[in-house]
C-alpha cells in the first residue's frame, strides 16, 4: 500500500521575506500618515539602501509625523533639529563641558546619535553647520575634541526644506545636494485623505498622536535588511542603463549641469531597493526608471532659457528619461 507523503510547503525566499518584513513597516506608517503612499515608498527605499532623504514641501504636512512614525515600527530613536541661521555645529554634534563638580570634561552628545534624524529647514542654516551635518551623514560618525564617536546602525537623515522663494531661504551647494540619495516631493493629499486627517486630529488628545503603530521590528533587523538590499543582483545591462540616464543629463541641451557618477550609483541602489521591496532578489531596467525622477531631480541645473520658460526639472527630466532606451532583457 502506498503512503501519501506529505507535501513540503513552500518556502519563503529571503527577499520574500525581506519584502514582507519591509511591507508590515509600511502598513503601520500608512495608518497614521494618509494620502502620501508614494512618499512612504520612497522613503522606505531609502532606508533599504542606506541613504538620506531630502524632503520638500510646504509646512504642516506631516514631515516630522512621518519620521517619528517610522521610528516606532522598528523601535528606534528619533530626534529632531531646528536649523536656524544661529545654529552652531556643536548643536548639531554635540561638545564637551567641563563639570565644576568633578573637575573634569563631560561629553554632551548631540541630536545626531539617534537612529532616524529629521533636519528640519537645513536651508535656513548656515554653510558651516549644514556641512558637520553633512559630514556625519557621510561618515556615520562624530569626532568631538579628537575622539571619534561612531553612531548605531541604522542611522539615516531626512532633511526637510521649504521651496527657496520663501523668504529666508537658500538654495543648497551642488555638492551638499549631492549627499542625499533622494529629493521626495511632499504635497498636499486629496480631499478624502485631508478629511481623514482633520477627523482624527480633531478627535485626539494632545501628545496622543500616532500611538497605534505597532513595533515590527527591532534595529538589528533593519541593518539585516539593509545588508540583504545590497546583495540584490543587478546585470551589467541595468547598469549600463543607470549610467546612461546621467549621462543624458549632462548631454541634454536643457541641463546646464548634469548628474555625475554618485547619480548613477544611487540609481542602481534605489533599483534595488525597489526590487527587495517587490520581493525580487534582481533588478528590472523598470525599477531603476521608477527610482529617476527623486535620484537625478535634486542633482540637475536647469539652463537659464528653459528655467525662464517656466518649464520645470521633473518635466524636462521626464522627457530626457523617454530618450534612453531600457535594455529589454
Amino acid at each position: 500500500m502506498e503512503t501519501d507523503i506529505p507535501a513540503t510547503p513552500t518556502e519563503i525566499s529571503p527577499h520574500q521575506h525581506l519584502a514582507a518584513l519591509i511591507g508590515a513597516m509600511r502598513d503601520e506608517v500608512r495608518k497614521v500618515i494618509l494620502g502620501q503612499d508614494d512618499v512612504i515608498e520612497q522613503v522606505l527605499a531609502a532606508f533599504l539602501a542606506g541613504g538620506h532623504v531630502l524632503l520638500e514641501g510646504k509646512p504642516g504636512l506631516g514631515k516630522t509625523y512621518l519620521v517619528s512614525t517610522l521610528a516606532r515600527t522598528f523601535g528606534g530613536h528619533s530626534a529632531r533639529i531646528q536649523f536656524t541661521p544661529d545654529l552652531m555645529p556643536s548643536d548639531v554634534t554635540g561638545f564637551r563641558m567641563f563639570d565644576m563638580k568633578s573637575q573634569t570634561f563631560q561629553l554632551r552628545t548631540g541630536p545626531v546619535f539617534t537612529n532616524l534624524l529629521l533636519a528640519d529647514e537645513i536651508n535656513r542654516a548656515p554653510a558651516k553647520t549644514q556641512s558637520a551635518l553633512l559630514e556625519v551623514m557621510q561618515e556615520r560618525q562624530v569626532t568631538i575634541d579628537g575622539e571619534t564617536l561612531k553612531l548605531s546602525p541604522p542611522f539615516m537623515t531626512l532633511a526637510t526644506q521649504n521651496p527657496v522663494e520663501h523668504e529666508g531661504t537658500y538654495p543648497l551647494p551642488e555638492a551638499q545636494l549631492d549627499r542625499f540619495i533622494m529629493k521626495v516631493l511632499i504635497d498636499y493629499p486629496d480631499r478624502a485623505a485631508e478629511c481623514e486627517i482633520v477627523t482624527r486630529a480633531a478627535a485626539e488628545q494632545p501628545g496622543t498622536q500616532g500611538g497605534g503603530v505597532s513595533v515590527i521590528c527591532g534595529p538589528a533587523d533593519i541593518v539585516a535588511a539593509q545588508e540583504a538590499t545590497a546583495s540584490v543582483q543587478v546585470v551589467s545591462e541595468v547598469v549600463a542603463y543607470a549610467v546612461a540616464l546621467a549621462e543624458a543629463t549632462r548631454e541634454s541641451r536643457s541641463i546646464a549641469l548634469g548628474a555625475g557618477t554618485r547619480a548613477a550609483i544611487s540609481l542602481v541602489r534605489i533599483g534595488k531597493a525597489l526590487a527587495a521591496l517587490d520581493g525580487r532578489g534582481f533588478v528590472i531596467p523598470d525599477d531603476v526608471k521608477r527610482a529617476a525622477l527623486p535620484v537625478l531631480r535634486h542633482r540637475v541645473q536647469l539652463t537659464p532659457e528653459v528655467a525662464i520658460s517656466g518649464q520645470g526639472v521633473d518635466e524636462v527630466l521626464a522627457a530626457i528619461i523617454e530618450t534612453v532606451p531600457a535594455p529589454r532583457n
